[in-house]
């Protein structure tokens, strides 16, 4: 029934509006949320129909409606989770994302991420497209195919405004990076309770949520398999953002060796620094 899958729809934003609250984002962030709830609520015909008849572009119509808030709806309705509300809730889970993708089932999902250390969409289909899936899973050309079909369809964006970079700076990242363990080391940020790695549901997890400009930030310690097992859980800073063009993520940690060895970097964005972002040295963690 349209009212229903709408009402599911518009309670998981406003759980979203809630915990963003409880959490310290900012006011502006917390209200477009519940303005989206709302307007979902009042609509009379089902949002899965209007994703069907207009696509994307048909949610991003509806009064306080952008594009994340569209690509949230459509996770909903076509996946049955919405990430975002996962994080704040303490419950994301790398392979249960990656299980969600078409063609790739749990034990695949598992696969993935502790032989390619894979833990987002965004990575998936970088490793669906430069050989290491068809490597080392051995994927068929049909099969690889259709999760390159699938990721296309599921990280959707809109094209950024002409002039406009969608790629926060380094020194950004790393600013936001400093802010989140500077506070949570003076206990000043709110503590979650991850469901992962986590049986006594102790709330350790500090979580951030700041903003630079027109970007929503959200920083938490790493809580993957791999940051328990090198004991990088107080050091690996998971940092997510949204800019209004869509929801992207990455790393910092503390560089353990070559010329960056003791200084934060930003994964993949290593050479940034070195050719002249100033950065000061930290002291590496237990």
């Amino acid at each position: 029934m349209p009212g229903r899958l709408n009402e599911s729809v518009a309670g998981r934003l406003e759980e979203v509006a809630r915990l963003l609250a409880a959490q310290g984002a900012n006011p502006f962030r917390v209200r477009a949320y519940e303005r989206a709830a709302r307007t979902v609520r009042g609509l009379p015909q089902s949002v899965s129909d209007i994703l069907r008849q207009q696509g994307l572009e048909g949610l991003q119509a509806l009064p306080g409606i952008g594009v994340s808030i569209a690509r949230a709806i459509r996770d909903v309705v076509e996946h049955g989770r919405l990430a975002m509300l996962e994080r704040l809730r303490g419950e994301s889970d790398p392979t249960k994302l990656l299980a969600s993708v078409p063609g790739i089932g749990r034990g695949l999902a598992d696969r993935i991420y502790h032989d390619l250390g894979i833990e987002t969409l965004e990575d998936l289909e970088a490793a669906a497209h430069d050989g290491r899936l068809a490597q080392v899973l051995a994927f068929g050309p049909k099969r690889l195919a259709g999760i390159r079909d699938s990721l296309a369809h599921r990280l959707e964006r809109v094209k950024p405004p002409a002039g406009s970079n969608h790629q926060p700076s380094v020194a950004e990242l790393l600013d936001i990076d400093r802010e989140y363990r500077e506070k949570a080391a003076a206990g000043e940020l709110v503590k979650i309770a991850p469901r992962r790695f986590n049986p006594a549901r102790e709330a350790w997890l500090p979580i951030l949520h700041a903003t630079r400009g027109r970007r929503h930030y959200t920083a938490l310690f790493s809580n993957t398999a791999l940051a328990h097992r090198l004991n990088r859980t107080n050091d690996w800073v998971v940092i997510y953002w949204d800019d209004g063009q869509g929801d992207r993520q990455c790393t910092v940690v503390t560089a353990t060796h070559g010329p960056l060895t003791g200084r934060r970097v930003v994964r993949g964005r290593e050479a940034e620094i070195e050719a002249g972002q100033e950065v000061r040295p930290v002291r590496l963690t237990a």
